[in-house]
């Protein structure tokens, strides 16, 4: 066999090879990502209650969503749950993210017992997104909680039961993400990790002290870093529904305060068997976080600096 043909046989089975091992990543992403979600933008156009076939009924369920016509009453409901995730999305992301660099920058510090420190501030991540955390979370801010009875053991007198109350009740809520910071904050370690010493020692030559230092050395440097935490950290905020769904119970209450877009898309294909609407709601969703991500990418260009850009 002539060498060029050989090396074309040894390239062909090389081929084949590299094909034969991601048949399963394959068939698992066919199966479970992408056949599920063209089936449910199918269902978005229909009526589907689970139990009987679907019913083509066209854009019906976004007519109700959004506007409603003559024929379709406008759920109200609809554009709460997204007010409410909004701002949920815009409050906490920032604080989570401001608090997780602040204790990051404290984390690489030359300190004794630093690596428990983190792994101890990490913990709440790993556990904050529980049934459990979420009950103890309700059992805190509820009337007769630990948190109202600190505030009268300091001369509060009537502290209000926060997570029955609808002013407050989406504030325990933003607490409880924010106190999950330990993700972001192991990654802006990471960057911190990354920054040249000899920087701020030649900042410090020139008089800079550690303020100055922090907005003209350490943001600038870990500009890309802030961008990922913010973009993930957005996409996951969007969601949220473990810690509304226990808090609330299930009902996204008081008052619809706490009824996040996540949750109220649950109520519809699970508790109701409304699926066609769910699979709607699922993709509104989608375009929401796909539209939001792709303006923080766009904003990102005149506020990211990478390297030698």
């Amino acid at each position: 066999m002539p060498k060029k043909q050989k090396k074309s046989v040894l390239f062909f089975h090389d081929q084949i090879s590299s094909y034969v091992f991601l048949i399963p990543w394959l068939l698992g992403f066919f199966v479970l990502t992408v056949y599920p979600m063209v089936f449910s933008l199918y269902l978005s156009f229909t009526d589907y209650n689970v139990l009987e076939p679907p019913r083509w009924v066209g854009i019906k369920n976004y007519f109700v969503m959004f506007s409603g016509n003559d024929q379709y009453t406008h759920d109200a409901r609809f554009l709460n749950s997204l007010f409410v995730t909004l701002r949920f999305v815009f409050i906490s992301v920032p604080l989570k993210l401001v608090f997780a660099l602040l204790v990051a920058v404290l984390m690489n510090q030359k300190l004794k017992l630093i690596p428990l420190y983190r792994t101890v501030y990490y913990i709440p991540t790993l556990l904050g997104g529980s049934v459990a955390i979420s009950v103890l979370w309700r059992r805190l801010f509820s009337g007769d909680g630990v948190i109202n009875t600190i505030l009268r053991a300091i001369g509060y007198a009537n502290p209000p039961s926060w997570i029955s109350t609808p002013e407050y009740a989406l504030g325990t809520l933003i607490i409880l993400a924010i106190w999950q910071f330990g993700s972001p904050m192991i990654i802006f370690l990471a960057g911190l990790k990354q920054i040249p010493h000899e920087y701020y020692e030649a900042a410090s030559v020139d008089g800079a002290g550690k303020v100055r230092q922090f907005f003209h050395i350490t943001l600038p440097a870990l500009s890309p870093i802030i961008f990922f935490n913010l973009v993930m950290q957005m996409i996951s905020a969007f969601q949220a529904f473990t810690q509304a769904y226990i808090i609330s119970g299930g009902s996204g209450g008081p008052v619809d305060s706490t009824m996040f877009y996540s949750l109220y898309l649950y109520l519809h294909g699970f508790a109701w068997a409304h699926m066609g609407y769910a699979s709607a709601m699922a993709w509104v969703l989608l375009v929401i976080i796909a539209v939001l991500t792709a303006m923080t990418f766009k904003v990102s260009d005149s506020m990211v600096s990478y390297g030698g850009n």
